[in-house]
């Protein structure tokens, strides 16, 4: 049996690894903050059932329950383990969470008007409090997961609101947790839940040797690549660089019958729904440059960064309930011209992502990508108008399908869900967090305002919805 490099039971801090430290700078300045919120009905707020749930998870998982330090000699952050869990939830009665709703609306001149779930889910995206200044920590580190209950004014009900420190909580933790807290609260126990090592290593430590090796001249010549591209891609307009940023969502939704058509046309041109969503986005993005640039005929770059879940690939191999941050990134560059059909500029995008993963950039540019994201933390400068974009797009390789039956969600109180991260500091200006539930798909769009504006994100996304749909007129020519 393998053994996990760096796995150490009775060692109970470690250093970060270079994934989780490029997290940990991210998230001070707001991107990184990953938000799982319930809309539940009157009935069904049981906060001592909740707490109980979410006590029997950090009994289960240890990252959740450490405790993020920083050495300001150093500079370098670590996780403490504590040994027993501790959470507390956070109430917010009917007044204050009207006062919050209230803040939000008036801030925001909102051609289309937000639910209070939305407005609450955007508030804790742009919550980073606890992580904004490492400086001034706890002398026993910050908590990389907080709860927090709001009573709804008007309508009744709550929303329950888990608020992750990213570095801990990748998209497939996130998924997991959301399966096992309903398990939870409605058996009663976990079944089958083994995390051996669970927090004492990254995901440096357990990438396979062979995949990752690269040559210092070629760590030199990638990243130089990447920067002198990075100057040649093309973003979305800017609204105001200049504004306190914080983080928006809109919503992109298909009915059952569009979606069963995307997915057939996926499966028919061999192709996975993210290079259907890039393409999209893509088009979507160039199509709406036409609006203010009138030089929208030549051919724009664009840069899309795709997110890997690598735990089955990893050595040893993790399961999807080894929580903590498994995914890599894949960064590549696109130029649309104008006039591209959707499946043509899918099948294109999806390969380009596929080559890189068959030559492991996801792993051997790991070490590049993180330095350039700090970077570019450290020098807003070298983006674009200072806007920190990264990229134009974000998009994860695998969509969530979630298999909970509306039977178990009517017998919790659970009427709706979402689960997305912020990227109001250093990212893209869409970041597509595409489920499909119940058939029917359900994609959360994170973009920072004021860089962008709601009404311009809206018709963004709106586009895209209206290319997809027409694009389901023409799978049958892909076969």
């Amino acid at each position: 049996m393998s053994v996990r490099k760096g796995a150490d039971e009775n060692n109970k801090e470690r250093v970060v690894g270079g994934t989780e430290h490029g997290w940990c700078r991210a998230v001070s300045g707001g991107t990184g903050i990953t938000v799982l919120a319930f809309l539940v009905s009157p009935k069904a707020a049981d906060t001592c059932l909740l707490r109980n749930a979410l006590h029997k998870i950090l009994n289960a998982h240890p990252i959740l329950r450490s405790k993020l330090r920083y050495n300001a000699a150093t500079k370098a952050f670590s996780f403490a383990i504590s040994a027993t869990p501790d959470i507390q939830i956070t109430p917010f009665d009917a007044p204050s969470t009207l006062q919050i709703l209230r803040s939000r609306t008036d801030s925001d001149d909102d051609v289309v008007s937000p639910s209070p779930f939305h407005i609450i889910l955007e508030h804790e995206l742009s919550n980073n409090a606890a992580w904004r200044n490492p400086a001034s920590f706890p002398p026993s580190g910050a908590d990389v997961l907080f709860a927090s209950l709001y009573a709804l004014p008007e309508e009744g009900g709550h929303v329950m609101a888990l608020r992750f420190h990213t570095a801990v909580c990748d998209r497939t933790t996130v998924v997991s947790l959301l399966g096992e807290l309903m398990e939870l609260m409605r058996e009663g126990t976990l079944k089958g839940i083994k995390n051996e090592g669970e927090g004492s290593f990254g995901i440096e430590n357990v990438v396979p040797s062979e995949k990752s090796k690269k040559r210092l001249w070629a760590h030199g010549i990638d990243m130089l690549g990447y920067s002198v591209n990075s100057f040649r891609l093309t973003n979305l307009k800017f609204n105001d660089v200049k504004g306190p940023r914080h983080s928006l969502v809109v919503k992109l939704q298909l009915n059952l019958h569009h979606t069963s058509r995307i997915l057939a046309g996926c499966k028919s041109a061999g192709i996975k729904l993210c290079g259907v969503l890039t393409a999209a986005g893509l088009m979507a993005a160039h199509s709406s440059r036409s609006q203010w640039d009138h030089h929208q005929q030549q051919k724009k770059k664009y840069g899309v960064v795709t997110l890997t879940d690598c735990r089955s690939i990893l050595d040893p191999p993790l399961s999807s309930h080894h929580y903590g941050f498994y995914h890599s990134a894949i960064l590549n560059m696109h130029t649309v011209k104008g006039g591209e059909r959707l499946w043509d500029m899918a099948k294109r995008s999806y390969s380009a992502f596929e080559n890189s993963k068959k030559t492991n950039k996801h792993f051997s540019d790991m070490a590049d990508l993180n330095f350039l994201m700090c970077k570019a933390i450290d020098n807003p400068g070298l983006t674009a108008s200072s806007s920190l974009r990264s990229a134009v797009i974000t998009v994860f390789e695998e969509p969530v399908v979630y298999d909970i039956s509306a039977d178990i969600q009517r017998e919790l109180g659970v009427e709706d869900y979402v689960g997305c991260s912020s990227v109001h500091g250093v990212g893209p200006s869409i970041a597509i967090f595409d489920t499909v539930i119940d058939g029917k798909l359900d994609c959360a769009c994170v973009y920072p305002s004021p860089l962008h504006s709601r009404e311009q994100m809206h018709e963004l996304v709106d586009e895209m919805k209206r290319i997809l749909i027409d694009a389901t007129k023409f799978i049958d020519d892909l076969n």
